[in-house]
C-alpha cells in the first residue's frame, strides 16, 4: 500500500508533546480583538491540548495511525 499523505493544514495546525499528546492553538485569538478582555486574550495565548474525541481524526490528518 502506499504511504499516506499528511494534511498540510494540519502540520501547519498541530504539533505532538513529548509524551505524544497532540498540541494546539486556541482559536479567537487573531482579529477583532478590541472587544474582548485583556484576560480572555491572555488565556486565549496558551497551548492546550486536543481533546480526546477528536485526537484519532488529527491523527489520521497526521498520519500518525
Amino acid at each position: 500500500m502506499p504511504k499516506i499523505k499528511t494534511n498540510s493544514g494540519a502540520k501547519k495546525r498541530f504539533a505532538l508533546t513529548g509524551t505524544g499528546k497532540i498540541k494546539r492553538k486556541h482559536a479567537f485569538k487573531s482579529h477583532i480583538l478590541t472587544k474582548k478582555t485583556k484576560k480572555q486574550k491572555r488565556n486565549l495565548t496558551h497551548f492546550s491540548l486536543v481533546a480526546n474525541a477528536n485526537v484519532r481524526a488529527v491523527k489520521e490528518l497526521l498520519a500518525l495511525k
